[in-house]
């Protein structure tokens, strides 16, 4: 028994190295949202059930209509999110100027993440100057039909959602298409 257990030992380390490999990619998650001339692609979710706002007054893809959105699925205590948050914030410092709108949608993955008091203390500790809406009830991640944590959707001046990304990597791409996006008239 422990002799055929030392021998499926490095296969099973074999097989979780490869996948780990493959779910931290960079990159590896990120897709295109294509439309045609027919079908275009699709539009955006309203935010849906949302507790409250943080640093802004409520939003709304119809008022954000000519202004090309970054969406993040995001939640304080998720590593990758904490990860993803210096691009986020870099962002939108450096794009808000030319149209773009930075909205982080904090979703709980646990109970203590609904509590405003502490989405109030992370969104201070982290620095973040965006606007933040709290969804407690996942109202706006099942809109999105979201499943990740962080997720990002930008969309376009016309309301489309043209570029997703589930997880950490691919920053230069996601930048590249913001870039693009906000050149587009």
């Amino acid at each position: 028994m422990n002799k055929t257990l030392s021998l499926l030992k490095p296969i099973f380390c074999a097989l979780c190295l490869c996948v780990a490999a493959g779910a931290c990619t960079p990159g590896a998650h990120a897709e295109p949202v294509h439309g045609t001339q027919t079908l275009p692609a699709p539009k955006a979710p309203e935010f849906e059930g949302i507790d409250r706002w943080i640093n802004s007054p409520p939003l709304t893809m119809a008022g954000l209509r000519g202004k090309v959105v970054l969406v993040e699925f995001w939640t304080y205590s998720c590593i990758n999110c904490i990860h993803v948050m210096p691009y986020m914030k870099q962002w939108h410092q450096r794009y808000q100027p030319a149209g773009l709108t930075v909205i982080g949608v904090h979703t709980p993955e646990y109970g203590y993440e609904k509590i405003a008091r502490n989405v109030d203390a992370a969104v201070k500790r982290f620095g973040i100057e965006y606007p933040v809406a709290q969804d407690n009830a996942f109202a706006t991640w099942n809109a999105y039909h979201n499943r990740y944590w962080p997720a990002l959707y930008l969309i376009d001046r016309d309301g489309h959602v043209v570029y997703e990304h589930f997880g950490e990597g691919g920053y230069a791409q996601t930048e590249a298409k913001i870039q693009q996006l906000l050149q587009a008239r």
